[in-house]
């Protein structure tokens, strides 16, 4: 225990379960020019997951993609909230109803199994969307964005 304690980040996921979910960003990244981000904290400051979603990716600068295709999963542990925020490129080509479905089946994997095993069945559906969206580009694709999972307070 160090000095300041209070200070310590919590530890939600184990070494094994991180390295699980920032693999699952590279495979499904391997497809795709289109990038993903995870970010977790314990607490929503705010009334509406969404709202904080976009406050996230907009301070994480994901709006700087080339394509505008990142996406942010959102999730606030012991509120037991989480969001999907799309950027515009891709949000334009998938619809509103693709994320609500998304967040639904993310919620039903959290139920039954693990939260670990729902965000990795969640970046694998993105990412098979992205690969349809925004396929690999051989020649210009570059890893616009970090793959680690962005812990908050």
């Amino acid at each position: 225990m160090g000095l300041f304690p209070f200070f310590k980040k919590p530890d939600y996921f184990s070494a094994e379960e991180k390295a699980r979910v920032v693999e699952a960003i590279r495979i499904a990244e391997k497809e795709t020019s289109g990038e993903i981000r995870i970010y977790v904290e314990g607490k929503n400051p705010f009334m509406d997951p969404m709202d904080r979603a976009r406050e996230i990716f907009t301070h994480l600068k994901m709006q700087n993609t080339e394509h505008r295709n990142a996406v942010l999963l959102y999730i606030a542990m012991k509120d037991h909230e989480l969001a999907l925020y799309g950027d515009e490129g891709i949000f334009n080509k998938v619809g509103a109803e693709y994320w609500h479905r998304e967040v639904k089946a993310m919620i039903g994997k959290f139920s039954k199994d693990s939260i670990v095993s729902g965000i990795e069945l969640c970046i694998s559906d993105i990412g098979q969307t992205l690969k349809e969206t925004f396929p690999y580009e051989a020649n210009t694709d570059k890893n616009e964005l970090p793959d680690d999972i962005v812990f908050g307070h």
